[in-house]
């Protein structure tokens, strides 16, 4: 197993790179049972090799890539893992919220790391949901609380609402090609020790091909895709989550971890991008 770790001062140690599970089990609500043996073999694979983090939510697969992530993660060291999960915003509200993160924790087959409002929720008060998400911490159900899709000041909200615990964690789409967030919510998340997960880091295999970066990659031995994904991990608090789809995948993306672009080359990359 790589072990190749990063501190968020929330939370303490986790994994530089996870893994996304976005129509692993099926679509949005929609569940696909036909590939549940190749798709459990998948994860374990990529926990084998260091990516212990696994991203997940209740809309998955209407609730079955949750159900796969559990058959996933039996037989490996419960501490060791960081499970991540997410409330539709339709269950924004207290009884709702409840009732999801039960039947999640339920389809995982465990407690849940970290449990996230996937997006605002736009008929029920922020503060109803975040009440819920510390009921929840208070009972045991989740360990820490955040958000998918929110911006600052969203975040700032959220966070007025907490009396005992506080956001640790946001998930918003980032990649080299979507950069809104480098000049925002990144260094927020960054001033307050929070873990910034960033979703769709690989733009549907948009770098896959991409000639510069393989240029890059060939000074370190590394493909486009692990260049691309260790440009993320070398920024503070931010961990990326690609889907893990295909063995041959989640194995190419490990070796994005265990070593990091100069900083010469990362800001090259950053120039290039941003044309």
């Amino acid at each position: 197993m790589v072990k190749d770790t990063k501190r968020i001062r929330a939370i303490g140690d986790l994994p530089a790179l996870g893994m996304g599970t976005w129509r692993i089990g099926g679509g949005w609500l929609s569940p696909d049972y036909s590939n549940d043996a190749e798709w459990v073999r998948v994860l374990r694979r990529g926990i084998e090799l260091g990516m212990t983090l696994i991203d997940t939510a209740e809309a998955y697969g209407g609730g079955h890539s949750e159900e796969l992530v559990g058959q996933a993660i039996r037989g490996f060291p419960r501490d060791e893992l960081f499970i991540v999960t997410k409330v539709h915003p339709s269950h924004a509200r207290y009884d709702d919220v409840i009732k999801s993160a039960l039947a999640s924790s339920r389809r995982l087959g465990t407690y849940i790391d970290l449990y996230l409002l996937h997006w605002p929720a736009e008929n029920v008060p922020i503060c109803e949901t975040m009440k819920a998400f510390e009921k929840l911490a208070n009972d045991g159900v989740i360990r820490f609380i955040g958000l998918s899709n929110f911006d600052v000041r969203g975040i700032e909200e959220a966070r007025s609402c907490l009396s005992k615990y506080d956001v640790v964690a946001v998930e918003n789409r980032f990649s080299l090609l979507h950069r809104d967030d480098e000049s925002t919510v990144i260094p927020y998340a960054q001033r307050n020790g929070m873990l910034y997960l960033a979703y769709t880091p690989l733009e549907y295999g948009a770098f896959a091909n991409d000639e510069f970066l393989r240029g890059i990659g060939r000074i370190y031995g590394k493909t486009p895709i692990q260049v691309a994904l260790n440009w993320y991990i070398c920024i503070d608090n931010v961990i990326p989550i690609p889907k893990a789809g295909r063995i041959e995948h989640v194995e190419e993306n490990a070796g994005a971890m265990g070593w990091r672009l100069d900083r010469s080359h990362w800001e090259e990359i950053s120039r290039h991008f941003k044309r």
